[in-house]
This record gives C-alpha cells, sequence and structure tokens, in this order.
C-alpha cells in the first residue's frame, strides 16, 4: 500500500479532534505502542465521531458497519505522550462512506487510517439525505492542505 500523501496529515484538514491518553499495555516489547493498540486508538476516536453524527445504530433502524479499515504506520508511538487525532469524511457514495483519521503525537503523524463504513439497513435505498448533509458537512477541508 502506498505512503498516504503529505496533504492527508496536517490536522487542521480534519473536522474533529480528539486527544486520547495512550496506555502502558499499549506497548509491545520494543516499548512502542504496538499496531493493535493503534487500531484502537483510531477505533475510539471513529466511534466518537460517528456517535456525535447521529443517528447510526441508536434504534431508529438507521444500521451501519465497518466493511473496511486500513491503518498506515508512518512513525512510532510512544508512551506516555497522549496522541491527538483528527478525524473527517472523505468519499460519500450512495450507500457507503469513508471516514479518514490523522494520528499526531509530539507534533508530527503517526499514522492514518481510512475506513468505509456500509448501510446494511434500511436494506434498499441510500443513504438518508438528513445523514448524508451531516456527512457533507464533515468532509476534510482542502483549503488547508
Amino acid at each position: 500500500m502506498p505512503r498516504p500523501t503529505s496533504d492527508r496529515l496536517p490536522l487542521n484538514r480534519y473536522p474533529v479532534r480528539i486527544v486520547i491518553p495512550t496506555r502502558f499495555q499499549d506497548l509491545d516489547a520494543m516499548g512502542h505502542i504496538n499496531n493493535v493498540a493503534f487500531a484502537a486508538l483510531f477505533e475510539d476516536a471513529r466511534v466518537r465521531f460517528n456517535w456525535s453524527l447521529g443517528r447510526l445504530n441508536r434504534g431508529d433502524g438507521f444500521r451501519a458497519v465497518v466493511a473496511r479499515n486500513e491503518v498506515n504506520y508512518l512513525a512510532e508511538g510512544s508512551y506516555p505522550e497522549d496522541v491527538e487525532i483528527a478525524t473527517g469524511v472523505g468519499r460519500i457514495g450512495t450507500r457507503s462512506w469513508d471516514i479518514l483519521a490523522v494520528m499526531h503525537q509530539k507534533d508530527r503523524a503517526i499514522a492514518t487510517c481510512d475506513t468505509t463504513i456500509v448501510m446494511t439497513h434500511p436494506a434498499d435505498g441510500g443513504i438518508p439525505d438528513d445523514f448524508r448533509a451531516r456527512l457533507a458537512a464533515m468532509t476534510l477541508d482542502d483549503a488547508a492542505a
């Protein structure tokens, strides 16, 4: 897989940012944050982002699941420094959308994550117009690149 382009790395391209503490248990035998912990940190940020959009898996019949998740490791992460994860929406399709994220630590990008979310219910039709508008409001800022 190709390395992410430099325009994906600045925090200010993304509409939502969250700081998450690292944990001692996130370390591997070499003393770095392990790849599973990277995925879990991205998952935490993505779930919080999804919940902020509303409507996802909240009992109103609209459901969506992760169909693809790709993490690109750019540099080592360390403990006990926090990470900052910036998140936004990339592609919006008929029944799916991409959530893009970048993780920074000590003022440098250490990983990116691209996740495709797919609607599973309702089984027919596309993304509801109100939710599509919320997704569109959360796209990456091209002007900040």
